[in-house]
């Protein structure tokens, strides 16, 4: 079995260009000849191609809003079903929530300005910044994730499929957008709930007093562009934090628990917007 590598291929530069899916393969940038994820759901995804597959795929260069695998007609590429969080689709997921960086090809039937006139072009690291499911354009649910690129420097992390052994340790310089966020509500619901999480109700102490998260409910930016107000937060401890963004579980409009036993403490002062709780359920809960 191949080693798997998270990251640039020794002696492929990003730019590489590559007649065919074969030359990928026989290079290692992307080893499989058909599906456009390579990866596995143990390990994660190494690479993968941007080729016009999906009809609700976008492309703005540096951010890619990446649509997953699976639910295709054979006969017609029509989305006949469901997308489900299993195999590639789950290998991207284990990318984002380990940090491994995927390799990007984009495709000469890639519909993008970004994408070359003919033949594959490697178009470097990407990081998968965070993923959720909607409804795509066939009514159908896929699988949508977040590609943000990479500015990378060093040697490649290296996985063996059989051994499970990493390699070297790579240093990454990132440039990264970030939303500016209101700290005054974030700190307002933290002292709201006097840094108890409104789900185990738990008080993290620190040594420089207690910790508290401010989550979310319906993400900020885009495509998600949730408001950045007291009725879209939640007062969580870290372990319910992450939970809660990569569908651990979910909070019903009754404020009940939905994957966790219990309801979800609430101060009679502070409203939450059913609708966010309702974005949130349809975009990352598995089971709404």
């Amino acid at each position: 079995m191949p080693t798997r590598i998270f990251g640039d291929i020794p002696g492929i530069p990003e730019g590489s260009e590559f007649e065919s899916r074969v030359m990928l393969s026989h290079y290692g940038v992307h080893r499989p000849l058909q599906a456009g994820i390579s990866g596995s759901q143990l390990e994660g995804a190494d690479s993968i191609v941007l080729s016009g597959g999906y009809e609700d795929d976008e492309d703005l260069g540096d951010e890619i809003i990446y649509t997953g695998h699976g639910g295709r007609s054979l006969d017609t590429g029509q989305q006949v079903t469901d997308q489900q969080l299993a195999r590639q689709n789950l290998a991207l997921a284990l990318n984002c929530q380990r940090g491994l960086p995927v390799r990007v090809i984009r495709g000469y039937n890639h519909r993008s300005p970004f994408s070359p006139t003919e033949g594959y072009r490697y178009d470097g690291l990407y990081r998968i910044d965070s993923y959720w499911r909607e409804r795509g354009r066939s009514g159908f649910y896929v699988w949508r994730f977040r590609l943000v690129k990479l500015v990378t420097v060093g040697a490649p992390n290296q996985v063996d499929e059989e051994r499970q052994t990493y390699g070297e340790t790579r240093r990454v310089d990132v440039t990264i957008q970030r939303i500016v966020r209101n700290t005054e509500i974030a700190l307002h619901v933290k002292e709201l709930y006097e840094y108890q999480c409104q789900v185990c109700r738990t008080l993290v102490f620190t040594s420089a007093g207690p910790y508290a998260e401010a989550a979310h409910i319906q993400p900020l930016g885009r495509p998600h562009n949730g408001p950045d107000t007291l009725t879209n937060l939640l007062c969580l401890c870290p372990n319910h934090h992450v939970m809660f963004d990569f569908g651990g579980f979910g909070i019903a409009n009754d404020m009940g628990l939905i994957g966790l036993d219990g309801q979800l403490h609430q101060k009679a002062n502070h409203r939450i917007d059913r609708q966010f709780l309702a974005y949130h359920r349809e975009h990352f809960l598995m089971n709404p």
